[in-house]
């Protein structure tokens, strides 16, 4: 009888080790599972020049620049890198900018005029000419008329009638004519405020423009400029006074002006 007791006592001691075991593994955490995805490709990176601060048209460019890194598939043609020229962040220093820069923008060699180049022969397009005339002080648009803007030219004259008496003639010359350069100075008027005034006007002209302009000056006895809306700026001009130079391709014409009056006789 002993022996039998102890041999089942045995096997109760096995059976609980055993359901010990059991219980232990099915309590245990399941393995960690190692992340086996690919790595992410890096963006590749070059280092490209940009402005550090907004640069106006006609601002000398010194020491607002920088090269920043930048990422390689978004470079555009033009943009100036450091493996491509290395030198460019001293050899730009003293260029003329020709267009706007914002202040991270990527420069651009045309966006700037070289040390040494003529800022305005470089703001002409191909073809034009730049003209630059006496306006009259108290009609330029009080003043707002800046670089950039389209103007009309409106010539005036004086002329006596049969009786002896004076009379004003006005005529619009030229229409939507870009304004490249306006001299400004501070002035007081009549009541002793401060204005902004200009005197003389630079214009983009075709050449034939630039003969009319030339030919209403020694005519008029004031050039006056009219400020265009943006909204119409883009519009063909309509009109030019285009009789004021001989017609194109007439030859063997001059064109007389004589107290105010303006003929065409042959040319001897």
């Amino acid at each position: 009888m002993k022996s039998a007791r102890v041999v089942i006592l045995a096997v109760a001691v096995i059976a609980a080790a055993g359901a010990g075991y059991v219980a232990m593994g099915m309590s245990a955490p399941a393995p960690a599972v190692t992340d086996t995805a690919a790595p992410q490709p890096q963006i590749e990176l070059r280092d490209v020049l940009v402005a550090t601060e907004n640069l106006g048209v006609g601002a000398e460019l010194n020491d607002q620049m920088r090269w920043q890194a930048w990422p390689a598939e978004s470079i555009s043609d033009g943009y100036l890198t450091r493996d491509a020229e290395p030198e460019a962040l001293d050899q730009l220093k003293g260029s003329t900018v020709r267009l706007q820069l914002m202040s991270g923008e990527p420069i651009r060699k045309a966006k700037l005029i070289g040390p040494g180049q003529s800022f305005m022969s470089a703001m002409l397009p191909p073809g034009m000419r730049a003209v630059a005339t006496q306006i009259s002080a108290d009609t330029s648009a009080g003043g707002f008329i800046l670089p950039n803007d389209f103007v009309d030219v409106i010539m005036t004259r004086k002329q006596e009638d049969e009786g002896g008496k004076p009379r004003f003639l006005t005529e619009t010359i030229l229409e939507n004519i870009r304004v490249l350069a306006i001299d400004q100075a501070i002035q007081e008027d009549e009541k002793g405020n401060k204005v902004i005034v200009g005197q003389t006007a630079t214009l983009e002209l075709t050449p034939q423009q630039a003969e009319i302009i030339i030919v209403a000056r020694e005519m008029a006895d004031r050039l006056s400029l009219a400020l265009r809306s943006t909204h119409d700026a883009q519009e063909p001009a309509e009109k030019e006074a285009d009789y004021l130079v001989s017609a194109p391709g007439r030859r063997g014409t001059v064109t007389l002006i004589k107290s105010g009056t303006v003929t065409e006789v042959g040319a001897k």
